[in-house]
């Protein structure tokens, strides 16, 4: 794999690496917003919620557009929306993993103690 794509995938990634920014791209699943509504959603400042537009934007995770005097929000591209799920799904086995890892050094912690 060229070099440029690792830090192209990496640039990707950074650009998630923030809860509020994974929640943005969760929010506009499911259809454009307006900043607003970003800001109402996740009660977040105004500031704050347009510093993380600002890097999805830069990294083309998202799009913009103005109408009079709002600002509307949508996802440039699907298959992040995808992407995001597929973490949800990894996210989930290791949990499910670990819980029943759990519940096995339970059972024998169990069976050792009287």
């Amino acid at each position: 794999m060229p070099d440029s794509l690792r830090r192209f995938k990496a640039d990707i990634f950074q650009a998630l690496a923030h809860p509020t920014r994974i929640a943005i791209i969760d929010l506009l699943a499911t259809g454009e917003l307006s900043a607003g509504d970003l800001m109402e959603r996740l009660g977040m400042e105004q500031a704050n919620i347009s510093q993380h537009l600002a890097i999805l934007r830069a990294k083309k995770l998202v799009t913009n557009r103005k109408s009079a005097n709002k600002v509307f929000y949508s996802v440039k591209d699907p298959l992040i929306i995808e992407v995001l799920a597929i973490m949800r799904k990894y996210f989930q086995n290791n949990l499910k993993e670990s819980h029943e890892l759990l519940h096995e050094l339970d059972s024998a912690h169990s069976e050792v103690t009287p």
